[in-house]
């Protein structure tokens, strides 16, 4: 059984799941090829080796055309549309629907708001776009049975978005982490972004506070863009092979809630905030471009709870992520 694990201890957002997936050994040309299926406004993608804290990983940055003024304010379902009529494989169109649908779940939420009609800000941009579908070409690429993550720690302080100054974690984030397990953190700074937390509440089946049981194959590192101190600000990314039947210790397995994926747009959210802008404290910007220190090299493209461990245990086996698929298709 193929394992993928998400190591998220400085956090997660969109821009740092793909460069680690990348990392790991994710198709890159499959994915640049596969992304300019997609409607969008003109962009090229930016890879980079930086050094966070002594540890060197893949910088992702999704850069605009200045010549071609990007609206980054798109509605939920202008998306859907985008990402079912491009003609990607079943799995990853799934997976990718499955990330927008738990932001714009959120969002409807917090601005009380259908979720046929939800605005979506900064998720709508360009950059936020090619983060998720991205991952879901790079899981597609990388092809797990099983997505698993470590608790996540979503950082403190504030945030400035569309809507004005939010606390951190934003709302939203904080919506979709509702039943999962998240860690403390002492940077105020926002560390897991919207996007972020829609990756990790979609597309993870189960949690776990350290390694599962597996033979470790390969090991990716995916670099945010703040430097935090004393602290690698980066995505660990971890594939592997586990016998069969897939199991986790008791103290150890918390398993996430189920899918529950409807896509008949009953949900409207206005989704303010850029998974881009992780480890970033503050605004959440649409355009990201952002700056490293040690670049190596540059290479662009266009286009449950146990109260004295803090560990969660769930007693429901869980299914294949294959099975997850199906379900998510049938609703």
């Amino acid at each position: 059984m193929r394992i993928l694990y998400l190591d998220c201890f400085s956090g997660i957002s969109g821009d740092m799941t793909l460069a680690a997936l990348v990392d790991a050994g994710a198709d890159q040309t499959y994915i640049e090829e596969q992304l300019l299926k997609l409607d969008l406004d003109p962009y090229t993608l930016q890879w980079k080796r930086v050094v966070k804290c002594g540890i060197s990983s893949l910088k992702l940055d999704v850069v605009l055309d200045p010549g071609h003024p990007s609206s980054h304010h798109r509605h939920y379902a202008d998306i859907v549309h985008m990402i079912e009529t491009a003609d990607f494989d079943r799995q990853v169109t799934v997976l990718a629907l499955a990330v927008f649908e738990k932001i714009a779940a959120a969002e409807a939420k917090i601005h009380h708001v259908p979720v046929e009609r939800v605005h979506f800000h900064e998720v709508g941009a360009v950059d936020s776009i090619v983060d998720v579908v991205g991952t879901a070409l790079a899981i597609h690429s990388l092809r797990p049975d099983r997505i698993l993550a470590s608790p996540v720690p979503l950082g403190s302080g504030t945030v400035r978005c569309d809507h004005g100054v939010y606390p951190v974690p934003a709302p939203a984030t904080l919506e979709m982490m509702r039943g999962l397990p998240v860690s403390r953190s002492n940077h105020t700074f926002e560390l897991t972004t919207p996007t972020g937390a829609g990756i990790i509440a979609g597309l993870v089946e189960q949690f776990s506070g350290s390694l599962p049981s597996m033979h470790i194959n390969t090991i990716g590192y995916g670099a945010g863009t703040r430097d935090l101190p004393g602290h690698p600000n980066v995505l660990r990314v971890i594939t592997g092979t586990a016998d069969s039947p897939f199991t986790l210790e008791p103290v150890q397995a918390f398993q996430a809630q189920p899918h529950n994926h409807e896509h008949g747009h009953d949900h409207h959210h206005e989704h303010s905030h850029n998974h881009h802008q992780h480890e970033h404290g503050h605004d959440h910007q649409e355009q990201h471009a952002h700056g490293h220190d040690q670049e190596h090299h540059t290479h662009e493209n266009k286009h449950r709870q146990n109260p004295d461990r803090g560990e969660h245990s769930h007693g429901h086996s869980h299914p294949s992520l294959e099975e997850s698929l199906e379900h998510m298709e049938k609703h």
